[in-house]
């Protein structure tokens, strides 16, 4: 069992790296050989330094030869570039994350044609591949099958990505899975170019004790998963049995993870309660218009039957999401 994680360096990457040496197994198997690829790599994240563990570094579009040079069971493709940054540089986002995609999908294609296993390829898709906007509303509640109707760069090369695995995985050339994150919000580090970002951002900047800038209204309502959650859900996607049934994968479908609906107002409200007034304070609200259009046009309440069905369920409150996130900053020594 070879499993291969791109984008392995980036902070779902080694949180799901983390979860998968924590097992050592996949689907009941043991994992022989674990390649995380990535074109920055850090080689001090503990991850790198477990034995199992192969690194790959650079462009993948560039690499895919050593990520294949010995069979591939299985791929978590998470290497992307984000929404602020696919908006920015639509041919930056085209390259990275339609052109690099596509020739993943033949490298497996490829594998399982000369006689190799035939690939299971799971891909983080997005909510941004759903869109609202004047004379298009969407529906109050969102499922699976709403039409995506993507209304950002990122968004609409997610949904190619997601018809090229659907049409490569009827071909039988490769077994693909569709995974549609929410905004994983609190996420630690340093911010990014995501026009989500500051969902982390007006959370772990002042509760680091630094200022945070809010892009938008405080009652626009999103659709948040906390990093646990979100990578449970790969996970059991991942790993789940095909064919109709509780906890099995029915169908060639998406599967939309579980939402917590929730206003940035409450958000804020909760770090007020749990960290008190100077914290809270050094939140400040200054609209940009540019990343409220992006964020605003992403669906914030979610049908979660299908995700329900294996297994599945949102987080219970953001409540819940900022104790988690202070749990686990604590764990690694953060103050």
């Amino acid at each position: 069992m070879r499993v291969v994680i791109t984008g392995a360096f980036g902070f779902l990457g080694r949180l799901l790296a983390a979860a998968l040496l924590r097992t050592r197994t996949f689907d009941g198997a043991p994992i022989e050989r674990l390649v995380l690829a990535d074109r920055v790599v850090r080689p001090d994240a503990p991850v790198a330094a477990d034995p199992l563990v192969d690194v790959v570094h650079g462009d993948l579009i560039d690499r895919l030869d050593a990520v294949f040079a010995e069979p591939v069971d299985v791929v978590f493709h998470l290497a992307a570039a984000v929404s602020a940054e696919c908006e920015a540089d639509v041919d930056l986002g085209m390259r990275v994350n339609v052109d690099t995609t596509l020739a993943l999908l033949d490298a497996a294609r490829a594998q399982s044609a000369t006689g190799g296993p035939v690939a299971r390829l799971v891909f983080s898709s997005s909510l941004a591949v759903y869109g609202s906007g004047p004379g298009l509303p969407l529906t109050p509640v969102v499922g699976e099958s709403t039409p995506p109707v993507p209304r950002s760069s990122y968004g609409t090369q997610k949904l190619i990505c997601e018809h090229l695995i659907a049409d490569y995985t009827r071909h039988g050339f490769l077994d693909g899975r569709v995974v549609r994150l929410m905004t994983v919000s609190v996420r630690p580090g340093p911010p990014n170019a995501a026009a989500s970002g500051f969902l982390s951002g007006i959370i772990r900047e002042p509760l680091a004790g630094l200022p945070a800038v809010c892009p938008v209204r405080p009652d626009l309502r999103v659709a948040l998963a906390s990093p646990r959650r979100t990578v449970e859900g790969i996970l059991r996607v991942a790993q789940a049995e095909r064919g109709p049934g509780p906890g099995r994968l029915d169908g060639p479908m998406p599967v939309n993870l579980p939402a917590l609906t929730v206003s940035v107002a409450d958000m804020l409200a909760t770090l007020r309660q749990t960290a008190g007034d100077a914290v809270a304070d050094l939140v400040t609200v200054t609209p940009d218009p540019a990343v409220e259009a992006i964020v605003a046009s992403w669906p914030a309440a979610f049908d979660n039957t299908r995700a329900a069905r294996l297994g599945l369920a949102p987080d219970p409150s953001f409540l819940s999401i900022l104790r988690d996130y202070l749990t686990d900053q604590r764990r690694r020594g953060s103050p």
